[in-house]
C-alpha cells in the first residue's frame, strides 16, 4: 500500500490495532498462479485471545485468527509457512469543497486502512478450529452483539466445523493509511471535521470522531 507520510501510521500505533477490533472484516489476499489472479476472500479476523497475554501491542508480532469456507479454492491454495495479507477498511467518507469554503479546492476521499501480511498456519484440529469459532463468536457478541450465549449451538457448531479452514496469521509487519485532510491547513481540516462530525451520515460522523 503506498501512504504518504502525510497519512501514515506508526506500526506500533494503537490507532491501528484499534482499526481492526472495530473494523474486524478483512479482505485476504494471496498470490495467485501466472493463469490465475489473485485469490481474495472476505472473512473475520481477530486477535488470538490465548496469544494476549504475552502481546506487546504492537502488530508485528500479533498473531490473528480467521477462518474461511472449506470448499473456497483460495483454501485449498493456502499453505502453512505462506505469507497472507489482510487488509481492514474504516471509517471513510467523500470531501466536497465546499466544506472547505476556499478557491481553488478539489474534492477527495477521506479513509482509513490497515493491511497487515504475515505467515500462515493452518489448523487441522477440528478441536482448535471449534476454539476458533468459540474465540470468534466471543469477540463479535462483547463488541457487536448482545451477549449471546452460545452453549446449548455447540453440538451445532460441532456439526458444521468439518466445513471451517481456521488459520493462525503471525503478523510480520503492518501499514496503515489515515487519510484524514492531514494535507490541508488547520482552519479547512477543521471545517471538514466539523461537517462530518454534523452530517446524518454515520461513515462520515465515524471518520470525524477521528479527526479530533
Amino acid at each position: 500500500m503506498y501512504v504518504p507520510n502525510f497519512y501514515r501510521e506508526s506500526d506500533t500505533s494503537s490507532r491501528m490495532a484499534d482499526l481492526i477490533r472495530d473494523n474486524p472484516l478483512a479482505l485476504a489476499v494471496a498470490n495467485g498462479s501466472p493463469e490465475k489472479a489473485p485469490f481474495a476472500t472476505h472473512l473475520p479476523a481477530i486477535f488470538d485471545p490465548e496469544t494476549s497475554d504475552d502481546w506487546s501491542g504492537e502488530l508485528p508480532g500479533a498473531t490473528l485468527l480467521g477462518h474461511m469456507n472449506r470448499a473456497n479454492p483460495h483454501w485449498a491454495a493456502l499453505e502453512t509457512g505462506g505469507v497472507l495479507l489482510l487488509t481492514f477498511t474504516g471509517p471513510h467518507s467523500y470531501v466536497s469543497p465546499t466544506v472547505y469554503g476556499v478557491t481553488p479546492a478539489a474534492p477527495t476521499w477521506n479513509f482509513t486502512a490497515v493491511h497487515v501480511r504475515g505467515v500462515v498456519e493452518k489448523i487441522d484440529s477440528m478441536e482448535e478450529t471449534l476454539n476458533v469459532v468459540q474465540a470468534t463468536v466471543s469477540a463479535f457478541e462483547g463488541a457487536f452483539g448482545d451477549g449471546w450465549d452460545m452453549t446449548e449451538s455447540l453440538d451445532y457448531f460441532r456439526k458444521i466445523a468439518p466445513a471451517v479452514g481456521a488459520f493462525r496469521l503471525k503478523v510480520t509487519g503492518a501499514e496503515g493509511m489515515f487519510k484524514l485532510s492531514q494535507e490541508q491547513p488547520s482552519e479547512v481540516r477543521e471545517r471538514v471535521r466539523e461537517s462530518f462530525g454534523q452530517s446524518a451520515c454515520t461513515y462520515k460522523r465515524a471518520t470525524a470522531g477521528l479527526m479530533g
